[in-house]
């Protein structure tokens, strides 16, 4: 099952459970509607334009801005060049619904993370280990204060006769 939606200007296929990246939303409390629905395919191979009834909903998942862009004038013989840059801002939504004529597809719920916690040795040192595969574990102690230690003094010279 998909769908394809307008939104920013743009179109985009959508199923369920995808994640795409719209022009940013303002005043988003987590869910988004999206109404204006072109066409949905409830089955494999054919396409039903949608009418006023079909819908897709999803939740905000973050939002952020694109990687840089640059814009770059030059007008030959006339020394005339100006190089500028943009990054466009995004709204990341993941879909999690699509209804139309009466039927309803959900995405599958998303498994919840846990927080990996970090064990403290003694003295407040971690120690870490190496996790290239072949290569034999060795232990590296990070200090605490994350100075070096100083040179160690050159022993005094002997004294000449």
């Amino acid at each position: 099952m998909y769908a394809v939606i307008r939104a920013g200007g743009k179109q985009y296929r959508v199923a369920p459970g995808d994640v795409i990246r719209v022009e940013k939303l303002e005043d988003t409390d987590g869910r988004v509607q999206f109404g204006d629905v072109l066409a949905v395919s409830p089955e494999a191979g054919s396409v039903v334009p949608a009418g006023s009834g079909a819908s897709v909903t999803g939740e905000v998942v973050g939002q952020g801005r694109g990687n840089k862009i640059l814009v770059f004038h030059y007008k030959r013989k006339k020394q005339y060049k100006k190089l500028r840059g943009h990054r466009q801002d995004y709204t990341a939504v993941r879909i999690t619904e699509i209804a139309f004529d009466g039927q309803s597809f959900k995405a599958p719920e998303l498994p919840k993370k846990e927080k990996k916690v970090k064990q403290a040795h003694e003295g407040g040192e971690e120690v870490k280990t190496s996790k290239r595969p072949g290569k034999k574990a060795t232990k590296h102690v990070a200090h605490a204060h994350g100075k070096k230690s100083a040179p160690k003094k050159a022993v005094a010279k002997k004294k000449k006769k």
